[in-house]
C-alpha cells in the first residue's frame, strides 16, 4: 500500500480549515488548475504572435497606401534587362547594351528637402526645381525616380554630396557605336530600353518583349541579331549623302544599296538624320527616313517600269518605232521637254527620256493593264519588310486615261524610293520580284520567296537599255570605268498646294552594276537641289547620277565586284 506520508510533498504553511468554495468557482470534474508560470508563458506567446501579425498587417497597409510607380517597383525588384546586340553581316557591333546608373530617392529618409533640392541641381541643373522638391518632400512615397541614365561623372558628383535617402539603380542603356551612321535602320529604344523604332522595334515585336515580360531577358544569354547591312558600305552611303546635301545645297538626300539576287538591303541612309544615342531629334519632321517612310513622285525613273511593261506586253520590241509627236488627252497636251524627232525606238525613248513616247507605250497597254503592272511590281502597295517605318504609296482613286499618261513618265503616283529600287531590281535580275529584307538571306532562301513578274527576255532587254543609257544617255555621270553602271535619271517637279512648283525638284537615279549581270541596285535621291557651280542645271544627271557613281567607285570592291577593263585591261592587270 502506497504510503502518502513518505512522499516529499510540501504542504502550505497556512493550511487551516478548508472553506466551502462558491458554486461558480467549483472546477468541473477532471479539470486541473493552471500554475501561475504556465499562464505567464501563455500570455507572452500570445502577445508575441499578435505583435508579429500586427507588424505584417501594418506593412501591408503601408504598401497599399503608398503611391509607388510601376517603374519604381520594377526597379526595386527586377534586375536590368539586357537586349541582344545588333551586328552587321560581318559581325561588327551596331548596337550594344552598357551599364548605367539612374538616380532615385526615398523621400521618407530625406533629412533636409531644401538642401537636397539645391545640391542635386548643382549636378543636374536640368531638373525642374518644383518637381524635384515635390518628389523629395512626399514622405508618404517610398520610391521616386529623379533622373535616368546618368553619366559616371554625374554619379560620382552626386555620391560626393553625401545626401541621405538618395540612391542609384544600375540599369542598361543602349549604345550605338556608329552614332547616326545607320540610325534609320537601327532605330532606337526608350528610357526603359524598349525598342520603339527601326530594327530595335522589330526585335521587340519578334519575341523579345515577351521574353522580357516573363523574366527571361536578363543576363547575357541572347544571341546577337545579325543584319544584312555592311557597315563599311553604310559609312560610304552616309558620307556621300551628307556631302551631296552640302554640295548641291539640298534640303535632304538619301541612298540605298540592294542585292538583286537575294533582296538583302546592304545599306540604306537618309539625311538629315539623328543620333540614336541622343534621341531627342528622332521625331523632327526633317529627320524622316525618306527612303522607306517618304513617298514622292519619282519622275522619269518611272519610265523604267513603263518601258518594261510595254516590252513584256508584246506590243513593242527593241526595234519598234513609236510616234513621239505631241498629242492631247482630256484637254491636256502631252509634249516633250526636249524634242528628239517625230518617232523614236524603244531604247531611244528611254535614252532621251521621252514623255510622249512613254505615254504612247502606256496607251498601248491600256489603263487597267498599266495599273495591274505597277501593282505586280509592288509600286502601289506598302512594302513588306522588317522595318516598321514604311509608307503607303498614293495613286488616283479612279484611274483615267490622263492618269495613265502622266503616270507613265512619273507624275500622278507617289511611292517610296525603296519600292522603286525593289521594283527596278525585278526588271533586271531575270524578272523576279524578291521581297526586300534587312536580315541575311541566302540565294536559296530568296529563290523560295521570289515571284516572276516579267519574262526573262524582257529582263534581258531592260539590262541592254540600262547599259545604253549608262553609256550614251543621262546615266553617263554614274558610269564608273570597269564597273559598267547602267540606269535611269528622274527629275520631278514637287507639288505644293496642289500645283507643281517649277523651281523645286525631287531628283533620283536608279542604277545597277555590273549591268551585264547585275548584282546590286543603287538608288540615290536629292530633295530640292540647287545648281552646282560649273554645272549647266540642277537636273538628276548632274547630282543624283554622280552620287551613284561615287558610291559604286568606293564600295564595289567591298561588295566583291571586281572591275572589268576588257582584254587589254586584263592583260595589264596580269602584268601589274
Amino acid at each position: 500500500m502506497l504510503n502518502l506520508k513518505s512522499l516529499p510533498i510540501r504542504l502550505p504553511k497556512r493550511l487551516g480549515r478548508a472553506k466551502a468554495a462558491p458554486e461558480a468557482a467549483i472546477a468541473p470534474a477532471g479539470f486541473l488548475p493552471r500554475k501561475r508560470g504556465q499562464k505567464s508563458r501563455f500570455l507572452l506567446a500570445t502577445g508575441l504572435f499578435c505583435t508579429i501579425y500586427a507588424v505584417i498587417g501594418g506593412r501591408l497597409l503601408f504598401f497599399g497606401a503608398t503611391e509607388t510607380s510601376s517603374s519604381g517597383m520594377l526597379a526595386s525588384i527586377a534586375g536590368p534587362v539586357t537586349r541582344p546586340d545588333i551586328v552587321d553581316r560581318h559581325g561588327k557591333v551596331l548596337a550594344i547594351d552598357i551599364k548605367t546608373a539612374s538616380l532615385f530617392a526615398e523621400p521618407k529618409r530625406i533629412v533636409d528637402v531644401d538642401e537636397a533640392t539645391e545640391l542635386l541641381r548643382t549636378v543636374l541643373p536640368n531638373l525642374d526645381p518644383e518637381t524635384l522638391y515635390r518628389k523629395l518632400s512626399n514622405s508618404k512615397q517610398g520610391f521616386a525616380w529623379l533622373e535616368r541614365k546618368l553619366t559616371p561623372r554625374q554619379q560620382q558628383q552626386i555620391l560626393s554630396l553625401g545626401l541621405p535617402g538618395i540612391g542609384f539603380r544600375t540599369e542598361k542603356r543602349r549604345f550605338y557605336p556608329g552614332g547616326s551612321t545607320a540610325a534609320h535602320i537601327l532605330g532606337l529604344t526608350n528610357i526603359d530600353n524598349a525598342g520603339i523604332a527601326g530594327m530595335e522595334k522589330y526585335i521587340d515585336d519578334s519575341g523579345f518583349s515577351d521574353l522580357q515580360a516573363n523574366g527571361l531577358a536578363g543576363g547575357d544569354r541572347l544571341e546577337p541579331v545579325k543584319l544584312a547591312m555592311d557597315l563599311s558600305v553604310q559609312h560610304i552611303l552616309n558620307d556621300e549623302i551628307v556631302g551631296a546635301m552640302k554640295r548641291y545645297r539640298a534640303v535632304a538626300a538619301g541612298a540605298v544599296v540592294l542585292d538583286v539576287e537575294t533582296g538583302e538591303i546592304i545599306a540604306m541612309a537618309s539625311a538629315p538624320t539623328f543620333d540614336p544615342n541622343e534621341p531627342g531629334d528622332a521625331l523632327k519632321k526633317e529627320n524622316l527616313n525618306r527612303i522607306s517612310a517618304g513617298t514622292f513622285e519619282m519622275g522619269s525613273t518611272f519610265k523604267i517600269f513603263t518601258t518594261g511593261m510595254a516590252l513584256d506586253s508584246g506590243k513593242v520590241n527593241m526595234n519598234s518605232r513609236i510616234d513621239t509627236t505631241p498629242f492631247r488627252v482630256s484637254g491636256h497636251t502631252i509634249k516633250e521637254f526636249h524634242n528628239k524627232g517625230s518617232s523614236l525606238t524603244v531604247p531611244e525613248i528611254f535614252k532621251y527620256s521621252s514623255n510622249v513616247g512613254s505615254a504612247r507605250e502606256a496607251d498601248m497597254v491600256g489603263v487597267e493593264g498599266h495599273k495591274e503592272f505597277l501593282t505586280r511590281l509592288g509600286l502601289l502597295s506598302r512594302i513588306k519588310t522588317e522595318l516598321p517605318e514604311t509608307a503607303m504609296p498614293t495613286q488616283p482613286k479612279t484611274w483615267k486615261k490622263i492618269n495613265s499618261m502622266t503616270i507613265s513618265f512619273g507624275h500622278g503616283v507617289s511611292t517610296t524610293p525603296l519600292n522603286t529600287a525593289v521594283a527596278a531590281a525585278a526588271l533586271i535580275n531575270g524578272g523576279w520580284y524578291i521581297p526586300p529584307t534587312f536580315l541575311p538571306r541566302t540565294k536559296a532562301e530568296a529563290d523560295a520567296v521570289k515571284t516572276r513578274v516579267v519574262s526573262e527576255k524582257t529582263s534581258a532587254d531592260m539590262r541592254e537599255i540600262f547599259r545604253i543609257n549608262g553609256i550614251e544617255g543621262s546615266g553617263r555621270q554614274a558610269n564608273v570605268p570597269g564597273f559598267h553602271v547602267g540606269g535611269k535619271t528622274g527629275t520631278a517637279e514637287k507639288v505644293e498646294n496642289g500645283r507643281y512648283n517649277h523651281s523645286k525638284r525631287f531628283n533620283a537615279f536608279v542604277g545597277a552594276f555590273p549591268i551585264e549581270k547585275p548584282r546590286y541596285v543603287v538608288l540615290t535621291i536629292v530633295d530640292e537641289p540647287q545648281v552646282e557651280p560649273g554645272k549647266p542645271n540642277a537636273q538628276a544627271g548632274w547630282n543624283a547620277a554622280p552620287m551613284v557613281g561615287n558610291i559604286v567607285r568606293r564600295s564595289a570592291a567591298l561588295l566583291g565586284v571586281n572591275p572589268d577593263f576588257g582584254p587589254v585591261g586584263k592583260a595589264l592587270m596580269v602584268k601589274f
